[in-house]
């Protein structure tokens, strides 16, 4: 559970009440007439901010827009704290460890990378740095991008450094939306951007690099003999109803039953292109915002008059009314969470082959060159 990433859409009960039917109808109607799995047109470059790693840029059409820079710096890796020793044992540690083999050296990578290895800070207009959302989606983003194995090993240097990756996600205009897909895409961008100078020294040796930048090895390599490396993208779902809609704008998160943040990683494999990651619930706006009134409770209404009138006396005309009232689907707020046939549905509609989260990756795929 989250906080909601934009202020409160101000629409009345009528408003909620349509705007539900019409996105819970077999053929969903959305306000600007996508398609259920349909995302907003976007803007994306590459390559934009001079001294740094990688960065990038993404700009939806509702003129929400982020950019992401990344510096990358050598730190030197924190020894177990179980082992204490002199400087002369490790030296001599060093000197062992230079000989050692290479598996050896992989064995210890998962070991060593932590979550000091990335630091990722992110900065919306309107929010402070310790607000809960920039907290929040800082956090999601760090787990998902340390949690593939990929980049853990590319931070790994030897035993004693490691280059730690600094991510500075800057959202330009207040958020109109959930941010986090844009945030999750303009890293995903800048990441597959990133390069890092060539190591010139011994593996065991202190790291020493080429000054050369167009030598520089790219952090996410595209080798198509050994399948894809890509960082892993967020896509959000919401639910109305039976139905699954992708991309939510602000206006349709207002009356969305769940809100669900997946996280999918490409594979490279033919017949799996993706994998999953995580599943995260988002409290939907819609749980706070108030119900509507039924004509036979409202005394402004034709039918509220009427039954102000009669009184309590007529059981079955109240009873009338009251089927009257249900038929309108007075806006109310969602209880509950998600049924789990509907969340396998989720999964498939975005992992399976040829599904939303190939489509959005192989969209991305024109903006890296």
């Amino acid at each position: 559970m989250a906080p909601q990433g934009s202020s409160q859409t101000l629409l009345s009960p009528a408003e909620l009440s349509f705007l539900h039917s019409s996105l819970s109808s077999p053929i969903p109607i959305r306000p600007d007439l996508r398609a259920p799995t349909q995302f907003r047109p976007l803007v994306a470059e590459t390559d934009i901010l001079p001294s740094t790693n990688g960065s990038a840029r993404i700009c939806f059409s509702d003129g929400t827009e982020a950019i992401v820079g990344i510096k990358a710096e050598v730190e030197k890796t924190a020894q177990a704290p179980h082992h204490t020793s002199t400087s002369e044992d490790v030296l001599d540690t060093n000197m062992n460890d230079a000989d050692a083999k290479d598996t050896g050296a992989k064995s210890q990578t998962k070991a060593q990378t932590s979550h000091t290895d990335l630091d990722l800070s992110i900065e919306i207009p309107g929010f402070r740095d310790d607000d809960p959302l920039p907290i929040f989606l800082a956090s999601m983003l760090t787990e998902t991008l340390l949690s593939t194995p990929h980049l853990s090993q590319k931070l790994h240097i030897n035993v004693r450094w490691h280059w730690k990756l600094y991510i500075d996600v800057l959202l330009l205009s207040p958020p109109l939306s959930y941010p986090l897909p844009l945030l999750s895409l303009t890293t995903h961008l800048a990441l597959l951007n990133t390069a890092l100078p060539r190591l010139k020294s011994d593996p065991g040796d202190d790291p020493l690099f080429d000054d050369d930048w167009a030598a520089a090895v790219p952090l996410y390599t595209q080798d198509g003999s050994k399948g894809t490396n890509r960082p892993p993208i967020t896509l959000l779902v919401m639910t109305v109803g039976d139905n699954i809609i992708f991309d939510p704008s602000r206006e349709e998160l207002a009356v969305a039953d769940a809100v669900l943040a997946v996280t999918v990683l490409s594979t490279g494999v033919r017949e799996a292109p993706l994998q999953l990651l995580a599943i995260r619930t988002i409290d939907p706006p819609s749980r706070l915002t108030p119900p509507g009134v039924p004509d036979a409770a409202n005394p402004a209404t034709a039918a509220g008059a009427a039954a102000s009138t009669t009184g309590q006396g007529n059981v079955q005309k109240q009873a009338a009314t009251d089927e009257m009232a249900d038929k309108d689907r007075v806006w109310t707020p969602p209880r509950g969470g998600i049924k789990r046939g509907l969340l396998a549905r989720i999964v498939k509609a975005v992992v399976e082959k040829g599904g939303v989260g190939e489509e959005v990756l192989q969209g991305l795929s024109a903006v890296e060159t």
